[in-house]
């Protein structure tokens, strides 16, 4: 397994896990798969704003990928970001997305970046446990703010200085 910049070629693979986790879970908290038009433009967004896209992959098999985007689009936050994780479901318990969120750490300090902040499904446990092994701490909890297969979610921010 190696880590390393996202391709255009590894689109269908990252496609593939975004769309389990639409329809299978409460991390992403769409309710509709989305396409491939719709991830190229994401990477070519990532890109444009210097923001890295990195993949764990196998061969030619993405098993899971990492990136990170602007926090909120104001001014006051140009040096935070929110980072996003996600991991092939048979490739879990491996330590890829830990090694994932560590990837991107340094990227975010080279633009000058000083938080990283992750929203996370407050029943979530396993990416709880994570980000508080990597220091992330919990600074903020919404209780019921989002909803996904008729239940009410709540959000979990936990941040990281860098």
């Amino acid at each position: 397994m190696i880590l390393r910049d996202a391709t255009a070629h590894d689109l269908p693979g990252i496609l593939a896990i975004y769309n389990h986790a639409v329809l299978h879970s409460t991390a992403i908290w769409n309710d509709t798969p989305t396409d491939l038009a719709n991830r190229s433009a994401w990477l070519a967004d990532r890109r444009a704003k210097s923001y890295p896209v990195i993949v764990a992959a196998e061969g030619d098999e993405v098993l899971g990928y990492a990136s990170f985007g602007d926090f909120r689009p104001f001014d006051g936050f140009r040096i935070s970001v929110e980072h996003s994780v996600y991991v092939a479901e048979h490739a879990r318990g491996r330590g890829l997305g830990g090694k994932l969120v560590e990837a991107l750490f340094e990227p975010a300090r080279a633009i000058g970046k000083k938080v990283m902040i992750g929203g996370i499904t407050g029943g979530n446990t396993a990416s709880l446990a994570l980000h508080t092994r990597l220091g992330f701490v919990e600074t903020g909890r919404m209780p019921g703010i989002g909803t996904k297969f008729g239940q009410r979610l709540d959000l979990v921010f936990m941040q990281r200085g860098l």
